[in-house]
């Protein structure tokens, strides 16, 4: 198999929250949401629980090849929860969280999970392919963000709707008319979305931050099938740049609506044999 990753914060000089890395015949990607700082309740902040979170999780699935990745995860968050410490409040409704998305290839199948906003690209010998997307988030955000997509982009009413929207969000968080997302709770991970694909059906598989899909489901720029193109001709830094290049002809969000001008964005592109 051949593997390649690349991811860019939105700014550089502010942590990327975002988290990707690989074994072999394993990827995890993870897309860190929250508030940097004592405003999660975490004296840790995002980046490090979606980075601590990510390594513990690949390591369960390529070190446990008998689990389920459901209960690899929910072992994973777990294992966070215990690292926190007396120092972080994790009874605080704003405390860190992450998407997740996890890729494992065994015995001629490969298994994935999908859990928050982050997808997964699955693309077939015959020129198809198939995304993974969880779309609570999306759907619950539809109801509650009008007047941030009303807004222009880093104006200060759009920073203030911004943060009610985002209020909001968190008051849904994790609960069955809301969306699901890894935090302080293992049992997060039984609400991811899973599935089985034969390898030899699959060309190769990709797993993307929501700031790197931002080409199709945000600009309308790509299709999937053209960004799994791009991955496999040009490489994931091509698809960032050409993200980036979008978000900056736009920065006040006026022809895409957006809450954040740029977002960090990340790429990993798995060519199976």
């Amino acid at each position: 198999m051949r593997l390649a990753l690349a991811t860019q914060p939105a700014d550089p000089e502010r942590e990327n929250e975002d988290f990707a890395a690989t074994a072999p015949g394993a990827a995890v990607l993870l897309d860190g949401a929250g508030v940097s700082g004592a405003e999660t309740g975490c004296t840790h902040g995002v980046a490090w629980f979606s980075r601590t979170l990510g390594a513990l999780l690949l390591r369960n699935i390529t070190a446990l090849p008998f689990r389920t990745l459901h209960e690899c995860l929910a072992d994973a968050i777990g294992v966070v929860r215990s690292l926190h410490g007396d120092g972080c409040d994790l009874a605080y409704r704003a405390s860190p969280t992450s998407t997740v998305v996890a890729a494992r290839a065994s015995g001629g199948a490969l298994e994935y999970l999908v859990l928050g906003d982050s997808s997964l690209l699955l693309a077939d010998g015959d020129g198809g392919t198939t995304v993974v997307t969880d779309r609570r988030l999306d759907e619950v955000g539809k109801r509650l963000r009008g007047l941030v997509d009303a807004l222009p982009t880093g104006s200060p009413e759009h920073a203030a709707a911004l943060a009610e929207y985002r209020d909001a969000l968190t008051g849904l968080r994790n609960r069955p008319d809301g969306f699901w997302i890894a935090g302080p709770d293992p049992k997060a991970a039984e609400h991811a979305l899973t599935g089985t694909v034969p390898v030899d059906a699959l060309k190769s598989v990709s797993l993307l931050s929501d700031g790197a899909t931002r080409l199709v489901d945000r600009f309308g720029l790509a299709d999937w099938q053209q960004t799994v193109n791009v991955l496999g001709s040009f490489g994931p830094d091509h698809l960032i740049r050409r993200v980036r290049e979008a978000e900056d002809s736009d920065p006040k969000g006026r022809r895409w609506p957006r809450g954040k001008a740029r977002d960090d964005a990340t790429a990993l592109h798995w060519t199976l044999s």
